[in-house]
């Protein structure tokens, strides 16, 4: 006899049996709903990357209808109140009814439809744009407090206004005469209750529309802060175009000619630009765009030119005799040495890998740069035969270099081999082998290296101790590198190689540390650090691997309690909330000089101390900080100071 169990009411019995897992135990999200319950799927975080994102979207949009000929300015204003409004002078949303949606105005669809817009199929819409996936506008609008849309289009002044969320408050309403104008307006607030912070930063958004800028020819972005603390005002407006941005990169470095090459090409529904100029530096910097779109990964467009320049220059050189019959090919990576170049093609259907667009993948774009490349990059080199011998000369200096470091390379695996497990003496280990759960602490000096022992978790946190400020690497080739006792001692703390044999999944440490002092001097050993890092192993930093350690300035008692406070900002806001306490502070020594258990408590203890995790959004961007920072330019390096000296954490004079 078989035992029977009573089956709950409304639920059937495969339901009971499956644990109360049904259809009708599923949720259907609708509307912009999903994007409020999941923000990370659709802008990747709700932290400071998120919420520009919000401004990256709608201007976006506006640069859509630049490249389709609509549009000749952008204006961003951040407002008093915290809210961005962005206006273009495009054709404007369209504000008919849609005509199998007759409840359905165009305005409705792109604000509160996540896959609706002009961006799919044939149609009067888009030949070629970058918000393919039509989900931008509305994201916003569900990710705002508020949302405002003012179209001026056929004549008419048109309004809508959302509500926290984006519900609408009313339909879409003609309220004047567009009295000439044609365009969108969109005004947006963040919304607190998902951002963790609703704060825009200057300096990022300027950055952004300065690069929409370069690449697309004659548009004019401005953009203007209007809060107190701020009051920016900027203009960007380039008709050099791609070839102004090349110019811009190389400014903080030397160009190895004056002349920045430039070519083109359109077939089919598909074009290709490319702008390069050489520098007499040690890395390369070529950046790829599609549609406007930053391709961090690359794709085939890069493939192509890479392949195209290797095949020029090699073909060049060994027509002028610069290459004997004798010699080998000179290698991509020598030609590509000091190289900044930008690629910018534009397609009508990107295949772009990932919600990330990061990766072109059309291989029809790859044979037309490729082509491209070889007949007029081999054109530019024949006309300009000054330039065309300087990049060679260049090239086979850098394969010299190249044969040199990699004898170094195998001079360390020797001697590491020789010498047994291959880890710096000075190196103090931990002694877990799982490097998902690992940190190597990097501390400048054997004092601070002792306390910093002392201080740590032995299972999971290792030490490793440098003397003074290591190699600049920004001034020097691999070669030269390899032979730096400090350098060669974090290559084998972290275990993963270098440079081009640098591989991510062998990291012994899944967070870098650099642990400094808050001075001018700890300063520019992180900066030293971070910059070997992002040219060496780049791999480690775009992974989120590499943080900077926070140690307080200050230290005062509560009572029986040692408070730490870790800047001149947090000692005003404790002051302000203690009136009491406004003469115990102590600001604190060098790391050096910290006994153990501060140094724990403060900076190493996973529970209480603060990390700066680095970040690489904008790889161009990195590349001009890093030659800025550690160039030979001083008064781009004072110029950048100055720009950014309210965004710097720790200033001494």
């Amino acid at each position: 006899m078989v035992n029977s169990q009573e089956q709950p009411p409304g639920k059937s019995r495969s339901a009971v049996a499956s644990g109360g897992y049904s259809a009708g135990s599923m949720r259907i999200l609708e509307g912009l709903e999903p994007v409020r319950k999941r923000p990370g799927m659709y802008i990747g975080s709700t932290g400071p990357s998120g919420l520009h994102h919000l401004i990256w979207e709608v201007v976006d949009n506006s640069v859509d209808e630049a490249m389709a000929g609509h549009c000749t300015r952008i204006d961003v204003n951040l407002l008093a109140d915290g809210g961005c409004r962005v206006v273009d002078n495009g054709r404007g949303i369209p504000t008919d009814r849609h005509p199998d949606h007759p409840d359905l105005t165009g305005v409705d669809i792109a604000l509160t439809k996540l896959h609706g817009g002009g961006k799919f199929g044939e149609g009067g819409g888009y030949k070629v744009s970058g918000g393919l996936h039509g989900v931008g506008v509305s994201v916003v609008n569900a990710l705002s407090s508020r949302l405002t849309v003012d179209v001026y289009r056929d004549g008419k002044h048109h309004h809508m206004e959302f509500a926290k969320g984006g519900q609408p408050q009313g339909k879409l309403a003609v309220v004047g005469d567009a009295r000439g104008k044609t365009g969108t307006t969109i005004t947006f607030w963040p919304d607190s209750a998902v951002f963790e912070e609703t704060d825009f930063r200057t300096q990022t958004v300027a950055e952004r529309l300065q690069v929409m800028a370069f690449l697309n020819r004659n548009l004019e972005i401005r953009l203007s802060d209007d809060r107190p603390e701020h009051d920016f005002k900027a203009t960007y407006r380039y008709t050099g175009g791609i070839s102004d941005y090349v110019k811009h990169l190389n400014s903080a470095k030397e160009p190895l000619f004056k002349r920045v090459g430039h070519f083109s090409q359109t077939e089919d529904d598909q074009e290709v630009e490319i702008a390069f100029q050489w520098n007499t530096g040690y890395y390369e910097a070529i950046f790829s765009y599609a549609n406007g779109i930053n391709t961090t990964e690359g794709g085939m467009h890069e493939e192509g030119f890479r392949k195209a320049l290797t095949n020029a220059v090699n073909k060049y050189a060994r027509a002028r005799g610069a290459l004997k019959d004798k010699d080998d090919n000179l290698q991509g990576e020598d030609i590509r040495e000091g190289l900044t170049a930008i690629i910018s093609v534009k397609l009508r259907e990107p295949q772009f890998e990932g919600q990330t667009k990061a990766k072109l993948g059309n291989v029809s774009i790859r044979s037309l740069v490729e082509r491209s490349t070889n007949e007029k990059l081999s054109e530019w080199l024949e006309e300009n035969p000054r330039e065309a011998n300087q990049i060679a000369n260049k090239a086979m200096q850098a394969a010299r270099a190249r044969i040199a470091a990699r004898q170094a390379r195998d001079l360390t695996r020797r001697k590491s081999a020789l010498d047994g497990a291959g880890l710096p003496g000075k190196l103090v280990d931990c002694s877990s082998r799982d490097a998902r759960e690992t940190e190597l602490f990097i501390v400048e000096g054997n004092s601070a290296g002792g306390s910093a022992k002392d201080a740590r978790d032995p299972r999971t946190q290792a030490v490793l101790p440098i003397r003074g400020k290591i190699l600049n690497v920004e001034r020097a080739r691999l070669d030269k590198m390899l032979k730096n006792a400090e350098i060669q001692a974090l290559i084998a703390a972290i275990g993963a190689g270098v440079a081009d044999d640098f591989d991510v999944a062998k990291i012994r440490y899944h967070k870098v540390i650099i642990l400094a002092d808050a001075d001018v001097d700890g300063s520019h050993i992180r900066t030293l650090l971070l910059t070997f890092f992002y040219r060496q192993m780049k791999a480690l930093v775009e992974g989120g691997c590499v943080y900077v350690a926070q140690p307080p300035l200050y230290s005062t008692l509560v009572g029986k309690e040692k408070v730490y406070l870790k800047d001149d900002m947090a000692r005003t806001a404790f002051m302000e909330a203690h009136p009491s306490h406004r003469n115990e502070f102590q600001r604190l020594k060098g790391l050096g000089e910290m006994d153990f258990h501060e140094l724990r408590d403060t900076t190493m203890d996973a529970a209480r101390r603060s990390l700066l995790q680095i970040e690489v959004e904008q790889a161009a961007l990195a590349d001009d900080v890093c030659s800025v920072l550690m160039g030979d330019d001083v008064d781009s390096r004072r110029t950048f100071i100055q720009q950014n000296a309210k965004d710097i954490r720790f200033l001494d004079i």
